[in-house]
């Protein structure tokens, strides 16, 4: 959360009843460079970027529980919350003391001597009513500003029919600009560039009345570019789909337009000819332009999120600000059917059958490659990955609009921090006119 309103430069509350660090598993959270001690880190990072931050103290408060809240514009606190270095138990034990946490750094000590929180109250509920009051005295959201005159609209295809559109197969394909439809308003859609790189559709449209680009894989197969008559199957990066949408990326990046990156990719082309075509040089291109951005940027794990291509459509080290996943989302460097082929290679045949001098060995390496692919696919399970933190959230496909349409709105909340254009001097329409030059 305060890693996405420093991005956002969007106000952060805390309602804080800590006790600080849980020790039984210290050696998890204690010591990292994410550990514990980083949110103090972020409040510092808040503060100088001047984000408002506001903090309400509802009960024990101790050691980092208690540090969290210091650093926040505003501090309020209920009449039985405190905040304090060390608890009572620990100071009886240490220094032979009759004392409570509350005589230690109740209400009383920090908002009258220490200076530490500014404001008392009773209650939890009358300390959000101040919180709320706060709030209602800071700058309003910029969105309505940055809508440009258009009211948000519905879709005219229903985001609920986004179930029915994705196989239970995973490698089965589906029509991914179905999918775009019933994510944005009417849905209307100005793709750019269709007829190059058409493994890849980018474009722009709006969700809830704001605009955004919005850069998807094609899962059907598409025309070879260079030879006539044959097909390249889709969810593939090749280089044409590769420099399209580094080039679209840099122009909402120029034109202040929020990116939803959708993913369902296998990863990049690989082989003889894609080596020949610089694909390497082209991938590293684009993930220096996402590297580099600074508009807002929002990754959706459709499903497949393989390999390399997991990182050149803005995963989560590139820092979108936020990752969501849904339960069709397979993350992984390759499938566990693919591994197990790669580890027994040297026991497959050209069609990837077992080669085995007897039957015992036979099942022996089946089963080997059994046990590998089983493995790999627990490990692409989307709810381990937000266990180990590898994502942000999971949400049901029905719910992507809606979460998509809260972000979207928070990317345009404050102002003054990053370009925003206006649409008629887009760098996009430069683009597009040139493109029908040719």
């Amino acid at each position: 959360a305060q890693e996405i309103a420093l991005k956002l430069r969007i106000p952060v509350v805390y309602f804080v009843d800590c006790s600080g660090l849980y020790l039984p598993e210290q050696a998890k959270t204690f010591a990292g460079q994410k550990g514990a001690g980083h949110i103090f880190k972020m409040n510092s990072l808040l503060s100088a970027q001047g984000v408002p931050q506001i903090a309400g103290v509802f009960g024990d408060c101790i050691a980092g529980g208690g540090y969290m809240p210091i650093i926040s514009d505003k501090v309020f606190m209920t009449e039985k919350a405190y905040m304090v270095i060390a608890g009572a138990a620990l100071i009886k034990g240490s220094k032979a003391q009759k004392i409570t946490s509350l005589d230690i750094g109740g209400a009383d000590i920090h908002v009258h001597l220490s200076a530490c929180a500014d404001y008392r109250a009773p209650t939890d509920r009358e300390v959000i009513h101040l919180i709320r009051k706060e709030i209602e005295q800071l700058p309003s959201s910029a969105a309505s500003y940055y809508r440009f005159g258009m009211a948000p609209m519905e879709p005219r295809f229903s985001p609920d029919e986004l179930r029915g559109i994705f196989p239970t197969d995973h490698r089965m394909t589906y029509p991914i600009r179905e999918v775009i439809a019933r994510l944005l308003d009417g849905s209307y859609f100005w793709e750019v560039l269709p007829s190059v790189g058409q493994e890849m559709v980018v474009g722009v449209g709006r969700i809830g009345g704001l605009y955004v680009g919005i850069i998807a894989n094609n899962q059907d197969p598409t025309d070879h570019p260079e030879i006539p008559g044959q097909k390249r199957p889709g969810s593939i990066l090749y280089k044409e789909g590769i420099a399209k949408i580094s080039l679209f990326s840099r122009a909402c990046n120029d034109d202040g337009i929020p990116i939803i990156w959708l993913q369902d990719i296998a990863g990049f082309d690989v082989g003889v000819e894609a080596e020949k075509m610089g694909l390497l040089g082209y991938g590293s291109n684009l993930i220096y332009t996402n590297s580099t951005n600074e508009t807002p940027m929002i990754t959706v794990l459709l499903r497949k999120c393989s390999g390399a291509g997991y990182y050149a459509m803005a995963g989560l080290p590139y820092d979108p600000v936020i990752q969501l996943s849904t339960p069709l989302s397979r993350l992984a460097v390759m499938e566990g059917r693919t591994l197990a082929i790669g580890t027994f290679h040297t026991r497959l045949d050209e069609n990837f059958q077992i080669q085995a001098e007897s039957e015992e060995e036979r099942q022996k390496i089946a089963q080997g490659m059994k046990e590998i692919e089983e493995r790999i696919e627990k490990d692409m399970d989307p709810f381990r990955s937000a266990r180990d933190m590898d994502t942000d959230e999971i949400i049901l496909l029905g719910e992507m609009r809606d979460y998509l349409k809260a972000i979207t709105e928070i990317c345009y909340q404050s102002i003054g921090y990053r370009r925003v254009k206006n649409p008629r001097i887009w760098s996009l329409h430069d683009l597009e006119a040139l493109w029908n030059l040719k």
